[in-house]
């Protein structure tokens, strides 16, 4: 690890790691941060895992062998789920957090017990979400959890389309709400969501509290850095993306108010 100026990478499919981003910033004042946006092979929320779990190992292995990361950030809850241990296995001295569907915040704050969790298809279909799905309600067996898998909403944050954002938030919100009107908990299981939490607050009724693990991620990064990333000095911050860049450099401006350079990076896997 660079002990002065540690480089930590933050990987998403998009823009929805912007929102993870926003955080570490904020915990992680003197650390070097590299974005890497996989915009050429979005969206991944209805992917085979399969095929989705190589494209992401060869991608990381292929930006850590350029890059020397000190911290692998995932702030992608699909790319977590179906690759996170696989990337684990595979380079076992990088240091990684991942995220995951904030369920043991939201058990820990619920007042009915009754739980809604929006998702992309595939984190709700991964071993690894039902396996936390599992000890959660095993800690706690009288709630409640009920799932959405918000087919399109990432992938239309992601383009910016609000219109369209706003009409899934309600369609997929709704879902839930109709099915058990007691859920006092929004789960956002995608890091694209928060970005869009006005329109899934009004979906969802003032009375619901949405849940972002996007502080809980930036405490964990800042936990594996420890004394390193805490330098009064501001760190730098790199952004790169696989696809066009126009896209994530406006919605570094929009989310973050960042005026972003942006470069297209070769070492792309295909996918």
């Amino acid at each position: 690890m660079n002990a002065a100026r540690p480089l930590v990478g933050v990987f998403d499919r998009g823009i929805g790691g912007l929102s993870v981003l926003r955080a570490l910033r904020a915990h992680l004042p003197g650390a070097r941060l590299a974005y890497l946006a996989d915009n050429a092979h979005a969206p991944y929320g209805e992917r085979d895992p399969d095929r989705l779990r190589a494209h992401v190992l060869a991608l990381i292995g292929a930006w850590h062998a350029q890059a020397s990361l000190d911290l692998l950030v995932i702030a992608c809850n699909t790319a977590t789920a179906v690759a996170i241990d696989a990337l684990r296995q595979a380079h076992p001295t990088l240091p990684m957090v991942g995220i995951e569907p904030a369920l043991r915040p939201a058990l820990a704050g619920t007042r009915s017990g009754h739980i809604g969790v929006l998702a992309t298809r595939a984190t709700l279909q991964s071993g690894r979400y039902r396996q936390l799905r599992a000890r959660c309600l095993a800690d706690t067996p009288l709630a409640q959890l009920h799932e959405q898998a918000a087919d399109g909403l990432a992938d239309a944050i992601e383009r910016g389309d609000d219109a369209q954002v706003d009409a899934l938030a309600r369609r997929h919100v709704g879902a839930l709400m109709q099915r058990d009107p007691a859920i006092d908990s929004l789960v956002l299981g995608c890091t694209h969501y928060p970005l869009a939490a006005p329109l899934l607050q009004a979906a969802a009724g003032d009375a619901v509290t949405l849940v972002d693990p996007a502080e809980a991620v930036a405490r964990r990064a800042q936990d594996r850095l420890g004394k390193h990333g805490r330098a009064d000095e501001g760190g730098e911050l790199q952004w790169l993306c696989t696809g066009a860049p126009a896209p994530l450099q406006r919605a570094a401006a929009r989310w973050l108010g960042l005026d972003a350079a942006v470069a297209q990076v070769g070492f792309t896997a295909a996918a």
